[in-house]
């Protein structure tokens, strides 16, 4: 078996026939379309299909790929997704990205403006949502990255695994499943990944929603949305996200948070942001008069 044929598995058993608009007959032992519908949706023998399924087509042209994801209804980062798989069947020469080193930096351009966007929470993010850089009002939303081992400061990770993070989240359950088809995709660019194995590795080894939830083959590209927060400090906050590519760089993005003006999550938000200043000038202000006194 392959990660192509896995893949095409499993969009085939979201499709129904009735959506693909095709008569709903007989007894289906599984759900979604049967190979012989595919088949005859994209215009290749069911033969093919199963080939292609079982790994033993090390081949699809374009226009084959194209036809399959126009038969399954795919979106267009899972239809990049499932060009990739075709590619890394091929083997190593055909597959589009090598597997990245592990160094990942932010630049000091970006870390200004990190530092500059007071009144937002942001992150940039690395290759599986690793958590590179952030800003003063991003601890506050999440957790205090910089307490964290570098190898935990991983976005998918901490919603999983960090029992603070994991209790932000209105609905925990919906964030985590984003979360692994986020993770999905970026496996389908670096398939060769060592940190990425050992992620995925772990996050099915210590829970079983994780575990479930990739061998769903889901994918989506992250580009925004909104979250609904439940946090001890501010309270309820409904903050819609935008990742925004770091141009010059491989595989960063800023991940930044805003919330509507005048809305209840705007107040919330700009209250966070103030008693962070609060709590981060307490101490100077302790030492600055020690100094005074002494």
């Amino acid at each position: 078996m392959t990660e192509l044929g896995d893949y095409l598995r499993s969009c085939r058993a979201k499709v129904s026939a009735e959506a693909a608009g095709l008569p709903s007959t007989g007894h289906r032992r599984v759900p979604g379309l049967r190979r012989e519908e595919l088949a005859m949706l994209a215009g290749v023998s069911v033969d093919y299909i199963v080939r292609l399924e079982q790994g033993r087509a090390k081949t699809a042209s374009p226009e084959i790929l194209q036809a399959l994801a126009q038969a399954l209804d795919l979106r267009p980062d899972e239809q990049e997704y499932l060009f990739r798989c075709a590619a890394d069947a091929k083997g190593p020469a055909a597959r589009a990205s090598p597997a990245p080193p592990d160094a990942q930096r932010v630049s000091t351009a970006t870390r200004v403006l990190l530092d500059s966007m007071t009144a937002v929470p942001a992150l940039v993010l690395g290759r599986r949502m690793d958590i590179i850089g952030w800003n003063t009002l991003g601890a506050a939303l999440f957790t205090d990255f910089s307490v964290l081992a570098p190898q935990h400061r991983n976005h998918i990770r901490l919603a999983f695994l960090d029992q603070r993070v994991r209790s932000l989240y209105r609905d925990w359950e919906t964030v985590a499943k984003e979360c692994v088809a986020y993770l999905r995709m970026d496996a389908g660019r670096y398939p060769q990944d060592p940190a990425l194995a050992r992620l995925v590795g772990e996050l099915s080894m210590k829970d079983e929603d994780f575990r479930h939830w990739w061998s769903t083959h889901r994918v989506r590209a992250q580009r925004s949305g909104r979250k609904h927060f439940l946090h001890p400090t501010a309270g309820e906050l409904s903050l819609d996200f935008q990742v925004l590519d770091v141009r010059g760089t491989t595989d960063q993005t800023l991940l930044v948070y805003t919330a509507e003006p005048n809305s209840r999550s705007a107040q919330a938000l700009a209250f966070l942001s103030g008693w962070t200043r609060t709590t981060r000038e307490e101490p100077a202000a302790r030492l600055t008069s020690h100094l005074q006194g002494s």
